[in-house]
C-alpha cells in the first residue's frame, strides 16, 4: 500500500512524496513546474518533469528529521516506531527550520 505526503515549498505546492513497496518516489507538481519563481526543493533534484526515485528515504528528506535525544523524545511522545521515517517525516515535516515542508496527503487541502 502506497503512502503519500505533499511537499511545499514555502506556501506552495511543490510535489508529491510517495512511500511504495519498491522504496521511494518524489514528482514535481506541474504547476509548480510551470511557475518562473519556483526554485528546487534540493539541489539533489532540480526542477524537472520526471519522477525521482530512491529505495531508502531521500537524504534531503532524511535531514529534515530530528537526531539523538530529540528523536528519541519526538518517538517517544508521538509513540512511532523509529524505523517509520516516512510517518516520523509525515508528523514532524510541517514545522521544518527551513522553506520546505511536509504534510499528509489527507490534511494538505
Amino acid at each position: 500500500m502506497n503512502e503519500a505526503a505533499v511537499v511545499y515549498y514555502k506556501d506552495k505546492k511543490a510535489g508529491l512524496l510517495l512511500k511504495t513497496e519498491e522504496g521511494y518516489e518524489f514528482e514535481y507538481d506541474f504547476g509548480y513546474l510551470n511557475d518562473a519563481k519556483s526554485k528546487p526543493i534540493s539541489l539533489t533534484m532540480p526542477l524537472a518533469q520526471k519522477k525521482y526515485f530512491s529505495d531508502n528515504l531521500f537524504p534531503f528528506f532524511e535531514n529534515l528529521l530530528p537526531e539523538g535525544f530529540l528523536l528519541d523524545l519526538t518517538i517517544t511522545k508521538l509513540k512511532i516506531d523509529r524505523n517509520n521515517k516516512f510517518k516520523l517525516l509525515q508528523l514532524v515535516g510541517q514545522d521544518t527550520v527551513g522553506a520546505v515542508s511536509i504534510k499528509p496527503l489527507r490534511e494538505s487541502s
